[in-house]
């Protein structure tokens, strides 16, 4: 067999056969979590995302196994941003143009004073600002999507991803609670569609369980809810390179040697950049239903391989090491945001009458 690997078709060969066994044990892992979680959530119901962090958690002493840490790695790392970036699949520009220019201005200002709030909160709970950034966008933006998003690009510490499966944690249970509890909450007020769907659409974190609470209000509702959740994730993009670029200044002012020059990020992650490709093809009309619904299934699939792989590498005594600081609050961030939208859609529908 010793042909395979002469010449340089057999150099690749090689190469491709040690990347397999680099990095297929640890994949191979997260694959299987995954598959699990899918598999639970299909059969039980519940978030499929959560399942795959409590499982890969389960499984967290292979985190320190040689074999299968590099494999972990890259699902936590790689795998993770590929499926960010594929989000994009689900948004179009004209989408968004149809919520009009107010709709679009509240849900903006709500999602900036959610970040906003959790910056400035964050140091009373024991936390960094960078830390409140995290918690305040993953709030105001996708849940846990954008929770991964995010500390992609903040400052890494020793206890950053263990933060980050917390807030994962608290943002998924959180938005379950708020997929039941806020269509009870909207109902007395008697809301139109439009306004139903705003206050849906605009609070809840994650994607399924804004389409849970809002068809459960009426198909029309629904709808709105879902095009206002695609405009808040379309702002990840924009979040994340304004992140980005704050803390290129900052590390610039730092900077007290000009002979020795920090190293700078892209201003826009190269999955950003995937993003923005894939809503500007879906916008332009070449990226066809089956291939959305595909696209939208693949990113799936990676987040929840991704949360399986930070999963495997943390540990539920190291989650409880993160203390009630960040569940406080993400509570705190998640009535911010539902009270500042519920105001408005009430106060608009006492115009309307």
């Amino acid at each position: 067999m010793h042909f395979l690997y002469t010449g340089p078709l057999g150099a690749q060969r090689q190469r491709f056969a040690l990347t397999i066994l680099r990095y297929g044990p640890g994949c191979g892992i997260a694959i299987l979590v995954a598959l699990a979680a899918t598999a639970v959530s299909m059969l039980y119901g519940g978030p499929q995302l959560l399942y795959s962090l409590f499982f890969g958690i389960a499984l967290s002493y292979l985190s320190q196994e040689p074999r299968t840490r590099p494999g972990i790695e890259f699902c936590a790392k790689t795998v993770l941003r590929v499926g960010v970036g594929l989000l994009g699949a689900r948004i179009t520009a004209a989408q968004i143009v149809a919520l009009g220019p107010f709709t679009a201005l509240i849900v903006v200002g709500a999602m900036a004073s959610t970040i906003g709030l959790g910056h400035f909160l964050a140091r009373r709970f024991g936390l960094t600002k960078a830390q409140g950034i995290l918690t305040g966008g993953s709030v105001a933006i996708c849940g846990a999507s954008a929770a991964l998003a995010l500390s992609s690009v903040l400052p890494r510490r020793a206890d950053s991803e263990r933060f980050t499966l917390l807030v994962v944690v608290a943002v998924t249970l959180f938005s379950t609670i708020a997929m039941v509890v806020y269509p009870l909450v909207a109902q007395p007020f008697g809301l139109p569609p439009e306004l139903a769907g705003l206050f849906i659409g605009g609070t809840i974190h994650d994607v399924a369980q804004v389409a849970g609470a809002g068809y459960l209000m009426g198909q029309a509702t629904g709808d709105i809810a879902i095009v206002v959740k695609m405009l808040r994730v379309a702002m990840l993009t924009l979040v994340v390179a304004a992140v980005v670029l704050t803390l290129r200044v900052r590390r610039n002012e730092a900077s007290s040697d000009p002979r020795m020059p920090l190293r700078r990020p892209s201003l826009v992650p190269w999955f950003l950049w995937l993003f923005v490709a894939v809503v500007a093809l879906n916008s332009l009309g070449l990226v066809s239903p089956d291939a959305q619904r595909a696209l939208g299934d693949i990113s799936r699939a990676c987040l929840v391989v991704a949360i399986a792989a930070l999963g495997v590498k943390t540990s539920f005594r190291e989650l409880a090491q993160c203390g009630w600081g960040p569940l406080v609050l993400i509570l705190i961030e998640t009535l911010w945001l539902a009270l500042f939208v519920l105001g408005y859609v009430v106060w608009a529908a006492d115009r309307v009458a």
